[in-house]
């Protein structure tokens, strides 16, 4: 399995990420033309080689026009929304931003809707993130794992004044995640960097493999005492076994008294907003009333988000979260072509061994309704011509 480990010797922040991505072999021209499908001008992405410390590196800065509209949270993540970008670079960048926005959120003691980005500071994130999702999706790793971000002490100055490090910001974002003392009085972890890696990211020691790549993201420090950058490796993960393991957030709570609609609804927003998986059961609860049994299925770091959305837009006053471990088998997206059009499909994999392939449902609901087939019969169609692609038939 191909893995990117980032190791934050000298912190993370968005351009350190994008120069890292370009260094490790991502187009920056590719990104460029996918940023394009963004309503977002008056601003250039510009590449350059230098070194930190004698080790060279990819430079990526965004240059920012003073003249730029104010932007919310809600006006991003509405454009992303909206935008022709592909879903995983979509989904990806709307949940880096929803981090960021609920940092920003809870630091001011606003709501998330009333979230403001400074209007140059807006571009730059818009930038930064969505480009990272763009490099990470073509990079094209199944995993990535990061060290203990390295925190720094003493006073900043932005945009609202003088403030501590680590900005109030990052420190909300890290909350519940591994991190370590820089010995700095630098800026060195932003924002903007924290989201993308506690998004992205398992957080640990480096794991085996054997290394293939390797680069440079470099920041705009001149640091005495480090380099200034954001080193990544790419490397293949050996499988000592067919299974892969990980730990998850089981999140629980049983409802009596929320409306149906609500549940819908909140239900659409728990999987939007990052849950790996959500679903209802039916209970019989005391006082012999029907109810519903709430399960959600997160990755640890996005547990505590998860369960405050549950308690503000259902009728639940308790949430239960509890660590599971998880044993995995191992799926690849594909795509083929049939007479309806092309399909996506899941490759499920024992170790290196392909075990079945799964259509996508939304792909072949999709197909149904175009050609106006029964979605039965583009099921079959679709997993005979996957079957025989892929070496799969008896």
């Amino acid at each position: 399995m191909k893995l990117l480990y980032l190791d934050t010797f000298s912190g993370i922040s968005g351009d350190m990420m994008l120069g890292l991505l370009v260094d490790l072999g991502v187009d920056l021209n590719a990104i460029k033309a996918e940023l394009a499908h963004l309503p977002v001008s008056g601003y250039q992405l510009e590449q350059r080689n230098e070194k930190r410390h004698g080790i060279g590196g990819t430079r990526i800065e965004v240059l920012c026009d003073d003249s730029q509209p104010a932007r919310t949270w809600t006006d991003i993540d509405t454009m992303l929304a909206d935008s022709l970008l592909s879903d995983p670079v979509r989904s990806m960048a709307r949940r880096i931003f929803r981090r960021l926005g609920d940092a920003e959120a809870h630091v001011h003691k606003v709501a998330l809707d009333d979230v403001h980005f400074h209007e140059v500071g807006a571009v730059d994130a818009i930038v930064d993130i969505v480009g990272s999702a763009i490099g990470l999706h073509l990079l094209g790793v199944k995993m990535i794992c990061c060290t203990p971000l390295p925190l720094s002490s003493g006073m900043i100055r932005g945009s609202h004044g003088a403030m501590p490090l680590p900005a109030p910001a990052t420190l909300q974002i890290l909350h519940g995640h591994p991190v370590r003392d820089a010995g700095s009085d630098r800026e060195l972890v932003t924002p903007t960097g924290a989201a993308i890696a506690t998004e992205i990211a398992e957080f640990g020691a480096m794991p085996d493999i054997t290394i293939e790549r390797i680069g440079y993201g470099v920041g705009g420090w001149e640091l005495d005492d480090r380099p200034n950058l954001l080193r990544g490796i790419i490397g293949e993960k050996p499988a000592t076994e067919g299974f892969e393991r990980d730990s998850v957030t089981v999140i629980e709570t049983h409802l009596d008294d929320s409306s149906p609609e609500w549940l819908g609804s909140l239900l659409d927003r728990l999987l939007t907003d990052g849950a790996l998986d959500a679903a209802f059961a039916p209970l019989q609860m005391k006082q012999n009333r029907p109810g519903t049994r709430l399960t959600v299925v997160t990755q640890p770091q996005d547990a505590e988000r998860l369960a405050q959305t549950i308690l503000r837009e259902s009728s639940a006053i308790g949430v239960r979260m509890y660590e599971n471990r998880r044993l995995k088998l191992r799926r690849e997206p594909a795509t083929v072509q049939t007479d309806f059009g092309e399909a996506a499909v899941k490759l499920i994999y024992e170790g290196e061994k392909l075990l079945r392939i799964t259509p996508e449902h939304a792909s072949c609901r999709k197909l149904a309704k175009a050609t106006g087939r029964p979605l039965p019969e583009v099921y079959r169609v679709v997993t005979t011509i996957a079957n025989h692609r892929f070496g799969l038939e008896n």
